[in-house]
């Protein structure tokens, strides 16, 4: 019996030892769950001011009936074996290691600052799309001419470069795109605005020190607009709520009401062409998103299949690669018809 005794008591005590050493010792790894939802014609309720997310002034805005909600995923950096054991019996998290979200290369606040520069950049790139949406293009303007190159005397400073061969330039990353298209030393049709008069003139491509086709000009993107635009929201990181601020920039400006009452959550990045890509953290944004009781979900179309895999029941997975493909599901939405749905 003594013995028994003693057997028992070593053995409660060395399970009492490795229960606390669950609770303390860290591991490598980290947990990401559903965070919190910001509903981007709202309010930032973090926030006692109580100021507009998307803030316009210098023209009227509205009022939408429904809710345009940007997901995020919340991530736990120090776990213990004990917060790591519950994390992988959860639906609604995902236990990853620790170098898929923070490199090793990289130190935590090195991260957290990529994230803050990508979420702000991600607020640009949603103003510039949303402006153009409503009437406001981007006007890619020549800054400087330089010498030596095939510009030089036909571009001048102030001159807006509409079209290369007939292609729109939308965006420098567009203009750089359409002039790289081709080998230098290739004629190129380069139309431009000078004023109020537009010109074409024929510019052969040079080499540049990089290798890569040149016309000579440093540009800059200018978008005109007669009012006020700002996103008040920093509390967030990375580029995934580039799609969802700008539809709440159109919401905001236009007096049509693309939400028709609902609540949609959604996510993705955007570009300055409007292209909508994929993002991380699918499966806990969507739970995020069943929790506000969103009527549909803006899906990346690169997203479908991670999405589909982790569906939440009663909510619909619209899949969405463009701006463009986002409002015809809204427009479908309002009109009380399925918009394009993500399949396999």
């Amino acid at each position: 019996m003594r013995r028994r005794g003693l057997t028992v008591l070593f053995g409660a005590l060395l399970l009492l030892v490795l229960s606390w050493q669950a609770t303390v010792v860290k591991v490598p790894y980290v947990e990401m769950g559903p965070g919190p939802t910001y509903n981007t014609l709202g309010t930032d309720t973090g926030k006692p001011d109580g100021k507009p997310i998307i803030n316009v002034s210098g023209v009227p805005v509205t009022k939408s009936a429904g809710e345009l909600r940007m997901t995020t995923v919340s991530v736990q950096p120090d776990m213990t074996l004990l917060d790591a054991m519950i994390g992988w019996f959860r639906d609604d998290r995902a236990v990853v290691p620790r170098e898929l979200i923070y490199p090793p290369d990289r130190t935590e606040q090195q991260v957290q600052d990529d994230n803050a520069r990508d979420f702000k950049e991600s607020q640009t790139s949603a103003e510039t799309v949303a402006l153009r949406e409503l009437g406001y293009p981007v006007q890619i303007t020549v800054g400087e001419v330089t010498e030596g190159y095939p510009a030089a005397g036909q571009l001048q400073k102030d001159d807006v470069i509409t079209a290369i061969d007939g292609t729109a330039v939308t965006s420098v990353s567009k203009l750089t795109e359409l002039v790289r298209a081709k080998p230098a030393d290739t004629p190129r049709q380069v139309e431009f605005k000078r004023g109020s008069e537009t010109k074409t003139v024929s510019l052969t491509t040079k080499k540049g020190d990089d290798g890569n086709p040149r016309l000579g000009v440093v540009v800059e993107a200018k978008q005109p607009h007669p009012f006020d635009l700002s996103i008040q929201l920093d509390r967030i990181g990375g580029p995934s709520a580039g799609l969802m601020f700008t539809l709440g920039i159109i919401d905001t400006i236009k007096p049509e009401d693309l939400t028709g009452g609902y609540i949609i959550a959604g996510t993705g990045t955007i570009d300055d062409e409007g292209n909508v890509g994929p993002i991380g953290g699918i499966p806990q944004k969507l739970v995020a998103a069943k929790a506000v009781k969103a009527k549909f979900f803006l899906t990346p179309a690169a997203n479908c299949a991670e999405a589909m895999d982790n569906s939440q029941p009663g909510l619909p997975l619209v899949k969405v690669s463009t701006l463009d493909d986002a409002l015809n599901a809204l427009e479908q939405v309002r009109a009380g018809r399925t918009p394009t749905l993500c399949s396999r």
